[in-house]
């Protein structure tokens, strides 16, 4: 274990713990009522928090060249397990928000890069993340905030401006799911030419073996006419 892996998983824990804090009763309780919006932003901050850690780890273990199998497998699953645990909890907080339909096509892409990912290690090449997929990360992290904070407060009201906070939550989340589902087909289009290359490659092998033999046989032919 090194501080990149333990930084990784102190943001799978952080999971039951955001959980715990949106929907555990006991803070619903009369008594404690004046809690409910101290209890929003602590979740929205905690959630920051673990969203940084992301990128932090894998800063750490490219410059202390600390780069390991273990971690290699935990830093996916984290992001994974973070990122399916929040938009769960939020449909069923802010259903009108956050509806089934856009944390399925969120939840969904996060599993079929997964899988495309998984595909490309086992026929020996990397898909690196885009600059597209960095950018839907950026708005993954403010619209889960965004509708955190509006399962408290429809608008913030400064007395000079008024912050729609429900409102950016919504835009933000279907702005999310199109930005979604244009990164999922940028990723796919990056995995099938890498794909058809590979096949590309598999294809000339034999063809450029069996005229390296041809050209062999020709030159033992002339080196040896007798034996031929």
């Amino acid at each position: 274990m090194n501080l990149p892996n333990y930084i990784t998983l102190s943001r799978i824990a952080t999971i039951p713990l955001l959980i715990w804090i949106l929907t555990t009763p006991y803070l619903n309780h009369p008594h404690l009522t004046h809690w409910s919006g101290e209890r929003v932003i602590l979740a929205s901050i905690l959630f920051v928090a673990a969203s940084i850690t992301d990128g932090l780890d894998g800063y750490l273990a490219r410059r202390r060249g600390q780069i390991t199998t273990m971690g290699m497998l935990l830093d996916p699953l984290a992001d994974k397990l973070m990122i399916t645990a929040a938009y769960i909890t939020l449909v069923q907080l802010v259903p009108s928000i956050v509806n089934v339909w856009a944390a399925v096509i969120i939840i969904g892409r996060e599993f079929l890069i997964s899988g495309l990912r998984s595909i490309a290690s086992s026929e020996g090449f990397t898909i690196e993340a885009s600059e597209l997929g960095k950018f839907k990360m950026v708005v993954q992290i403010v619209s889960v905030t965004a509708a955190i904070l509006a399962y408290h407060w429809d608008i913030w009201d400064f007395g000079f401006f008024i912050m729609p906070v429900r409102l950016i939550a919504q835009i933000a989340i279907w702005f999310l799911v199109g930005v979604t589902v244009i990164s999922a087909v940028d990723y796919f289009v990056a995995f099938w030419k890498k794909i058809d290359k590979r096949v590309e490659r598999r294809r000339r092998r034999p063809f450029v073996l069996s005229r390296r033999k041809k050209k062999a046989l020709q030159s033992a032919e002339i080196n040896n006419p007798a034996k031929s």
